[in-house]
């Protein structure tokens, strides 16, 4: 009789189970329930500025300028990321035209008595990726944002242009929020914005407040505010000034009695006028000078920057106002020794002030770290100079720790 010892027994191999369709569910992560995950995610801190939904990471938020995850624990798959930018865009068929075309789209999108959201919807590495911008239901006033009294005396301009400038995320938006509320309270006007997308919501007070929307209520801001100066607005808010014809009517609008509120991308009251300038032909530069240095009212600059404390945030704010000298710089343009800085470093008494003069302000109240401060300063090397008796007690106080509670 043979050994099988040496052969191993004739038996099939098992027959691999086919994968059910239920199965296959239970494998794939459950689907997110958008409002549930907005919701869950702003519950993570008391100020959370931006939500980010990208494949391959966790939702995040950003809180003070710094990313944590929140809401959910696993990371997002490309299927979850398109499912929330479907819920998010639903249907509205220009931005799908956006995104499939352009790569990109911007859209609101709020949730019942909770925040509403600006939002912009993109595509990265061939997959679907969301930033949301968050919008505090309430519309802030100038005093709870922090800002100068200064920005008060807006509310009274009956004409000219009101620029308020600084790079995305700088807070812009609640800036001009707060200025249209308080004309909204104060004056007795009809006050219309144009915006991409609508953000605070403006309830009717004393004044009628008309919001447009950028594509659901017109098709492009130059076409809005041409309709604008046959509807008898006294304030016109334009969300943003990007193009030459914008900036035209902007400034047609604003020399024909209406005042014009508006934002740039740019990061002072200098570069603020060079843009503008700069988007007109060389052989139109000169005069649209004149016009602009009739016009303009104030230009507002504003930079976010993290407090001492931690506790947040702070705006540090540059004023650029209308003076006699002011419109001689922006319509002869800069020369060494006659710079719009140079006016408002001299024109305190009339209400200007620097970002290098905020910050320095703020260092010595104790709100700013002096390094912090010097970071996001203009001109580090001057403002360490005029802060150097702060310095120098600092150093002092380090070198004897007696100092400060022998007072000696």
């Amino acid at each position: 009789m043979s050994s099988s010892t040496n052969n191993p027994p004739n038996v099939a191999p098992p027959t691999p189970r086919p994968v059910t369709a239920a199965a296959a569910v239970a494998q794939a992560p459950a689907p997110f329930s958008t409002p549930a995950l907005l919701v869950a995610m702003l519950k993570t801190a008391a100020k959370v500025s931006d939500l980010f939904f990208t494949p391959g990471k966790p939702p995040l938020v950003e809180i003070d300028g710094k990313l944590t995850a929140a809401g959910a624990a696993r990371t997002l798959t490309v299927d979850d990321t398109r499912r929330i930018a479907s819920d998010l865009i639903g249907s509205n068929q220009h931005a799908i035209e956006n995104l499939k075309e352009r790569g990109s789209c911007d859209v609101s999108y709020s949730m019942p008595g909770a925040n509403r959201f600006r939002v912009n919807v993109f595509m990265q590495r061939g997959t679907c990726a969301v930033v949301m911008r968050v919008i505090p239901a309430k519309v802030p006033d100038l005093e709870s944002l922090n800002l100068p009294p200064e920005l008060n005396k807006i509310v009274d301009l009956r004409n000219g242009i009101v620029l308020v400038t600084g790079p995305t995320g700088s807070g812009k938006s609640s800036t001009l929020a707060a200025i249209i509320d308080k004309i909204n309270k104060e004056q007795s006007y009809y006050v219309l914005t144009i915006e991409d997308p609508i953000e605070f919501l403006h309830a009717h007070k004393n004044c009628i407040v008309h919001q447009r929307e950028l594509h659901s209520d017109t098709p492009s801001f130059a076409l809005a505010l041409r309709a604008a100066l046959r509807q008898a607005p006294k304030v016109i808010l334009v969300g943003e000034m990007r193009d030459k014809e914008t900036i035209e009517i902007a400034m047609e609008a604003a020399e024909t009695g209406h005042l014009v509120l508006s934002t740039l991308h740019t990061i002072d009251a200098s570069k603020t006028v060079e843009r503008i300038v700069g988007a007109f032909p060389m052989a139109e530069q000169h005069t649209l000078r004149n016009r602009l240095a009739k016009s303009f009212r104030y230009i507002i600059s504003q930079r976010l920057v993290p407090r001492k404390d931690g506790a947040g945030r702070i705006a540090v704010i540059e004023i650029l106002k209308s003076t006699l000298r002011t419109r001689e710089y922006v319509e002869k343009g800069e020369t060494d020794g006659k710079t719009l800085l140079d006016a408002m470093h001299v024109g305190g008494q009339e209400g200007m002030q620097t970002f290098d003069g905020d910050i320095e302000r703020l260092i010595r109240n104790g709100t700013l770290d002096l390094e912090t401060g010097l970071a996001y300063a203009t001109n580090p090397g001057n403002l360490q100079l005029d802060m150097s008796d702060l310095r120098l007690e600092a150093e002092s106080e380090a070198a004897d720790p007696l100092l400060e509670t022998t007072g000696k």
